[in-house]
């Protein structure tokens, strides 16, 4: 992880930016968790992984209060003086991590985006799944905000669980619970990020144009939750190659089907492929959980789904640990599943 001084996000040069309008708003799937029928849910969820690879989950659990907290926490800890933010990461991941607080460079192959962020390791179905490193917190305030991430991370996850489950029982699996024991089990590995887009200083000047916040990826785990503020910016590829922007929801929650999912539906699941414009004068916040399985989990084709397809498995058999590290050397936008395609019959 890179931490960079005071003003370095003004300094460091970012592709111009794009003055093309913003494409067409998507058509997103709606999946209702409080709605009455069960197997219309897990219906569509299922049509929605397979069309997009992304959808929107409406009727949840998770508290509006602890909503409106989130996002209140992370605005108020990115409001804070570059030192404080930076001394946070100490905080917030062992020495030599890639966890902490990073601005404006994403991983370690030069990819850039107009964003700051807090990354943080999830520690599986512990009651505070963040821990924290060191004796205390620096900033009493990042230490609220750890608590209430702690708070959101327990209730976010027990609605994954729940999504995990419609799409084993709409894709027919006799273990129900197939899909949530990858991200249940006690060395599952899973990532929380907060991001942070600020409004662009050239682009408030000129009231028009769209800067690359986060370019576009797939994301390699299981599957990804996503809820933001009222900001737009995010948008998916559609099958045809276009790009269409999410509408913002920040009652709702968004899902995106990963790398991993893909693979474990032997390719019945599309893993979407998305990226965030900067263009509003607003600030954009948003929250990520990253539900990935165990290091040494031995990822294959689901064999019922395998048998679906008359018999053709499309992808080797690797374990996440392989997988996450042939997808960190990657550039953002590469195919990362191609490595681990079988040879067509």
């Amino acid at each position: 992880m890179v931490v960079l001084a005071k003003g370095e996000l003004e300094q460091i040069a970012l592709p111009a930016a794009v003055q093309k309008a913003a494409p067409p708003l998507a058509d997103v799937p709606e999946v209702d968790l409080g709605g009455a029928g069960r197997a219309d849910a897990a219906r569509a969820v299922v049509a929605a992984c397979e069309g997009h690879g992304f959808f929107k989950v409406t009727g949840h659990s998770v508290p509006p209060g602890l909503l409106a907290r989130v996002e209140a926490a992370a605005a108020a800890f990115f409001a804070m003086p570059q030192p404080e933010k930076e001394a946070a990461a100490a905080a917030a991941a062992a020495p030599g991590s890639p966890f902490g607080y990073g601005s404006k460079r994403i991983g370690c192959n030069g990819d850039l985006g107009w964003v700051e962020y807090l990354l943080l390791g999830v520690a599986a179905a512990a009651a505070a799944p963040l821990p924290a490193h060191g004796e205390a917190s620096p900033s009493p305030s990042y230490g609220s905000f750890r608590d209430i991430l702690n708070e959101y991370v327990v209730a976010v996850r027990a609605m994954m669980w729940e999504v995990l489950k419609l799409m084993a029982e709409g894709l027919g699996l006799k273990e129900k619970d197939a899909l949530v024991r990858l991200v249940s089990h006690e060395e599952s590995d899973s990532v929380l990020r907060v991001n942070h887009y600020p409004p662009h200083p050239e682009l408030k000047q000129q009231g028009h144009g769209r800067l690359t916040g986060f370019g576009e990826h797939t994301d390699p785990q299981i599957i990804s939750v996503l809820r933001s503020n009222d900001t737009s910016g995010l948008e998916i590829s559609l099958r045809d190659g276009s790009w269409a922007s999410v509408p913002p929801d920040r009652k709702s929650f968004f899902v995106n089907v990963g790398d991993v999912l893909q693979v474990l539906t032997n390719g019945r699941f599309r893993s979407v492929r998305h990226r965030v414009m900067v263009s509003s004068p607003r600030p954009r916040v948003s929250v990520i959980f990253f539900a990935g399985p165990p290091p040494r989990e031995r990822l294959a084709p689901l064999p019922w789904l395998v048998a679906e397809d008359g018999g053709r498995r499309r992808y080797r058999e690797f374990t996440w640990r392989e997988y996450k590290a042939s997808a960190y050397r990657t550039k953002l936008g590469e195919n990362r599943l191609c490595h681990f395609e079988t040879e067509a019959d």
